[in-house]
């Protein structure tokens, strides 16, 4: 049966694959990926290795720790837990990026890890950000890279696969950030949820790497799993020109690779020749679950938000509204890159902040910081009176100086504008362009930096039949519990983040207790929810559940809460993993959600229903005294990491078995 890329590509890097076995969507594989990146939350990675009693690394050269997140917080705890990171990735062999060298995701491209046509994966959400460079980059959680250290491998179920078609070639002034914008806005009916994409056509070849790298970074938030380009023209170019930069930093004394040793070992011509002799491409006839396409000269600047990426206006419309704002971010992984930084310093050239806007700017990374000033559009920014933070994240996150009050409106080319994401949760946040953030920053007013005739997107998509398959027979491992009862509590939220679940101003404190997780649930989302909550309720929530970042503590927070089990519409996949990976059970019952969305509406974040149920896993159905609902069943190996208590459970007694041999 013919392959797609994403087939392909896993195919080449899973592991214990039976003879003759061809991997296709569906499939769950064990992968072994070419690296896995963790950044500030390699700590709590470490304190997961060292507690399934992992020793040293299958592979030194696989893991690549980078510090990102929260760099601006100089206190000594935080210090203290940096100088432990590179500590230990000295003990153990590990390549190391400190604090200030730049944003993971940005350093794993400039570096030459995420490699054309090889699987790569990382400990954030953000990791489809490599398929701009043709790498299938995919999110895995804290527990996956701790397996990954130990082990090698992880699994993986392969999600299906569409393919976006892009025709056609922006306008002047229109860039991808507005293409990944517009694809969120228009499709924002969980159309590609949990799939991987391949993104072809014509106008492919019109988009630059730093195009690619931005709608790849933000299908994330499109509810994707992969975000993948073709290696083409401009991929190969890119590489070389990567190549030539590192070999001229070499000659200038900087060393050209972790150990310092002559030629860089990822990023070299002749592994890029290698390269253009076998790119990947889908087979004739490969199979897309869907099929969409976007003309790209339909497309013009638009503007997500507040609090969703998939409400979408066009930045005309929103500058009548006259939108007033407080604060204006050009940082993140996203857009903080050297074209972005040039198109937003063409805007504020010669022009000033509005008195009462603060605009921060943070680049990507160190080199993008030196390029920038090279070229004097650093400049230009802080003579515009921009506000410089150091290479890495912060505000995107809601960390370090200049995170939204209460009250407050910001304009952001960052990639989420989640409520409480940026800051307070009483404060909004808008997506944009680093163009139409630069000219906001200089209105005072959500504003384009020039007219736009007001043009609907051109899009299409169509749904593909799939093979049918035979029915299997439901089989529960003998441990398995057949039946769980309890009461349901609805939370009607769609699209209700792990920034609503388990707020991010929490993450990175490594020795928050499950105590501590169980009292802050749900805290920006419903307040009221731990205390109306009781041990042992079942959980019904929207469609795609717990999107967002990759954060497991979004799961862990509400099994320590007391919460049985999550059923919702539909899950983010990243999610869904987090709570398999934790041993605590997520089933997909669509007509559930849509009865109880009819029945309680929306009048309260969160109501105790009285309904009683009981959850079937034979039959797979969930009972209730009116009603029976049908739903997912759950497989085998979802079955034996929940009997086992969660993927860090199962590493220890491969490791523990690998001892007795």
């Amino acid at each position: 049966m013919p392959q797609n890329i994403i087939e392909k590509i896993v195919q080449n890097f899973a592991v214990g694959l039976e003879d003759g076995h061809e991997v296709h969507s569906g499939d769950y594989v064990f992968i072994r990926p070419a690296h896995v990146m963790t950044h500030d939350n390699t700590g709590a990675v470490m304190m997961k290795f060292h507690t399934i009693g992992a020793t040293k690394m299958a592979n030194p050269r696989q893991p690549v720790f980078t510090l990102d997140h929260n760099i601006q917080d100089k206190s000594e705890k935080n210090l203290l837990k940096y100088r432990s990171i590179e500590d230990f990735a000295k003990e153990m062999g590990v390549v190391f990026y400190p604090a200030g060298r730049g944003i993971g995701h940005q350093i794993i491209c400039e570096e030459g890890y995420a490699w054309p046509g090889t699987l790569v994966v990382a400990s954030d959400s953000h990791s489809n950000m490599y398929g701009g460079l043709g790498c299938l980059g995919t999110p895995v959680v804290r527990t996956d890279a701790a397996a990954i250290w130990a082990t090698g491998q992880t699994w993986w179920q392969v999600p299906p696969v569409a393919k976006v078609e892009f025709k056609g070639q922006l306008p002047t002034g229109v860039s991808g950030k507005d293409v990944i914008v517009t694809l969120c806005g228009v499709f924002n009916k969980d159309e590609v949820l949990n799939h991987a994409v391949e993104f072809v056509g014509d106008g492919v070849r019109h988009l630059s790497l730093n195009d690619r790298l931005t709608i790849a970074n933000m299908t994330t938030e499109w509810g994707v799993l992969v975000g993948l380009f073709p290696t083409d023209e401009v991929t190969i170019e890119w590489l070389h020109q990567r190549a030539d930069f590192v070999a001229e930093r070499s000659l200038a004394g900087v060393p050209s690779d972790e150990d310092g040793h002559g030629i860089h070992p990822r990023l070299n011509h002749r592994r890029i020749d290698e390269l253009e002799q076998n790119i990947l491409t889908p087979d004739p006839d490969a199979f897309y679950a869907k099929e969409l396409m976007l003309d790209l000269s339909t497309v013009r600047p638009n503007v997500s938000g507040p609090d969703h990426v998939k409400e979408m206006m066009s930045a005309s419309e929103i500058e009548n509204r006259k939108i007033r704002i407080n604060k204006a971010y050009l940082v993140s992984c996203v857009n903080s890159r050297v074209e972005d930084l040039a198109v937003a310093a063409a805007v504020l050239r010669g022009k000033k902040v509005a008195q009462r806007v603060e605009l921060y700017i943070a680049a990507a990374s160190s080199e993008v910081q030196a390029e920038s000033e090279k070229r004097g559009d650093w400049q230009a920014l802080l003579d515009a009176g921009a506000i410089p933070l150091p290479p890495g994240c912060g505000p995107c996150i809601g960390l370090g100086v200049g995170t939204l009050e209460p009250g407050e409106v910001a304009i952001s080319s960052t990639n989420r504008n989640f409520k409480g994401r940026m800051g307070s949760r009483d404060a909004q946040a808008y997506l944009a362009s680093p163009a139409v953030v630069a000219a906001s920053a200089i209105r005072g007013i959500i504003a384009a930096p020039q007219e736009y005739d007001s043009i609907k997107p051109t899009v299409t998509i169509s749904e593909n039949e799939t093979t049918p398959t035979t029915e299997q027979t439901i089989e529960l491992l003998a441990d398995f519990p057949k039946t769980i009862k309890g009461e349901l509590v609805f939370c009607y939220q769609d699209n209700l983040n792990t920034d609503g679940i388990f707020p991010s101003k929490y993450t990175y404190i490594d020795d928050f207790s499950p105590d501590q997780q169980a009292k802050v649930v749900m805290e920006n989302y419903d307040p009221d929810f731990v205390d109306l909550v009781k041990e042992g309720d079942i959980l019904v929530g929207g469609f795609n559940f717990g999107s967002g970042s990759s954060r497991e503590q979004a799961a862990t927070a509400l099994k320590y809460r007391g919460i049985q089990l999550v059923v919702a519409g539909s899950f983010s996949q990243t999610y869904a993993r987090n709570a398999i990976n934790n041993s605590f059970l997520v089933l997909k019952c669509t007509e559930l959600t849509e009865d109880m969305k009819t029945t309680f509406g929306d009048r309260k974040l969160t109501v105790r229903t009285g309904i009683r149920v009981k959850i079937d896993f034979v039959n797979t159905v969930i009972q209730t005294d009116e009603k029976n609902y049908s739903f997912d069943p759950v497989g085998l190996t979802a079955q034996e990491l929940i009997l086992v208590g969660g993927l860090e459970a199962w590493v220890r007694k491969r490791l523990q078995s690998k001892l007795k041999q």
